[in-house]
């Protein structure tokens, strides 16, 4: 397995484009299904997750074709019901329910997989199906769904902790072809689930409420092909926003929306990080040392889950102590151990980890356990004194496109090292 080796104390400097957003994309990629016609989606980041729904989509008689970061799929004929294999190593990949009852009627996707960070149940996806008029079963490994018919009608999707977005994303690939009217009470409200939200009115669904806790979808009798470029990734925004304070640096970010991570930029200007525009870009420059901040992640528009390790690492420069929430997930700590061996002074109390921060870190070998576990790994490496080896980074390549590239761009002293 591939690892980076990073020679932490050199401050980012530069410019970094921000790719395409990954949890926007894999569902937008998989609505594609929802009609025959061509469809062309833009600004596609070069992931392994990307690769993994482009061979399910494939696997399901799609013909795919790439250019740079545009996509075309094409699927006149769905055959069968996709590769187990390969649906049950991404989560992400349940998103393809949804269209293929929308467009079929019927089908049998394997239960996903994907990093462990907790429990994620797809419960509220089969309720909302359910309550569209499918029947569902649950069996081997595998759910399968028919539908003689889909009629609309008012489903609620919260949940323990927050709305579902895959959740909503699946009810709403299966309401737009559903007959009826279906009102989504309780959809979650990101950003991502917008811009497919965005994608099927374009491909002339007809959707009120996009962005709001109450959607309503007027089912058509069927969709056609569009022209779509995908939001910004804000997760790797924030992510690179965090690696420049704590490194001390000096980074505009290109190509980004800031109001869709507007809690964290507060966060950030709470610990004393200068985040300003800059033309068309966002500048974070750090000139002092870091304050302490508390920080609880919530659903949209909250401070996001997908940020907590990012920032977790940037609180262990901050001498004082900080308290970090996680209510989304519950084991969404795994990383805690790792900096822990880089010199970090943290403590778990349920769903609280007390950081005690201002402690220099020095470099050590260091294992990453999920996508954004790695990610705050690398900036611990590159505040930290010495070299730090990061292993299993594939968990990086799920979610960041050609990381160890853009930080270089910026300075970094960072090189992939090819596992045995």
């Amino acid at each position: 397995m591939d690892s980076f080796v990073i020679h932490g104390g050199a401050p980012l400097r530069g410019e970094v484009t921000i790719s395409g957003s990954k949890n926007a994309v894999l569902p937008i990629l998989a609505a594609t299904l929802l009609t025959g016609d061509t469809c062309t989606i833009r600004r596609v980041p070069d992931l392994s997750d990307v690769a993994f729904m482009l061979r399910i989509l494939e696997s399901l008689g799609a013909e795919v074709r790439r250019e740079g970061d545009a996509i075309t799929v094409r699927a006149a004929r769905i055959q069968g019901f996709g590769d187990y294999e390969l649906i049950r190593k991404m989560r992400g990949s349940i998103c393809i329910l949804g269209p293929l009852l929308g467009r079929r009627r019927e089908a049998s996707v394997s239960l996903p997989g994907g990093c462990i960070i907790g429990t994620r149940p797809i419960d509220l996806h089969l309720k909302g199906l359910a309550a569209l008029g499918t029947r569902i079963q649950v069996e081997n490994g595998y759910v399968h769904a028919r539908a003689r018919r889909l009629a609309g009608t008012t489903i609620f999707l919260g949940g323990r902790a927050g709305p579902t977005v895959l959740g909503t994303a699946n009810i709403l690939m299966a309401a737009v072809l559903a007959e009826g009217v279906t009102v989504i009470e309780s959809a979650a409200c990101e950003p991502e689930v917008a811009d497919l939200a965005h994608f099927l009115v374009a491909m002339g669904a007809r959707i009120s409420g996009i962005g709001s806790p109450t959607v309503t979808v007027t089912g058509v009798r069927e969709l056609h092909g569009a022209d779509h470029e995908v939001i910004p990734d804000r997760i790797e925004a924030c992510t690179f926003l965090c690696a420049a304070a704590a490194t001390k640096g000096d980074v505009t970010l290109q190509g980004t929306r800031p109001e869709h991570f507007g809690a964290v930029l507060d966060k950030l200007r709470e610990a004393g990080v200068t985040v300003e525009r800059a033309g068309t870009g966002l500048r974070v420059t750090r000139r002092g040392k870091v304050r302490p901040a508390d920080v609880t992640t919530q659903p949209y528009s909250g401070f996001p889950t997908d940020v907590q390790a990012q920032f977790m690492a940037l609180m262990t420069l901050a001498p004082g102590i900080s308290v970090i929430t996680e209510r989304i997930f519950e084991s969404r700590f795994m990383h805690v151990a790792e900096l822990m061996r880089l010199g970090a002074d943290i403590a778990i109390e349920g769903p609280n980890a007390i950081v005690k921060g201002g402690r220099p870190l020095s470099g050590a070998p260091v294992m990453a356990s999920d996508l954004r576990a790695s990610a705050a790994l690398v900036i611990a490496g590159l505040a930290a004194k010495g070299t730090t080896q990061v292993h299993r980074i594939y968990h990086l390549d799920r979610g960041y496109e050609r990381m160890e590239d853009k930080l270089r761009r910026l300075g970094a002293r960072i090189e992939r090292v090819a596992g045995e």
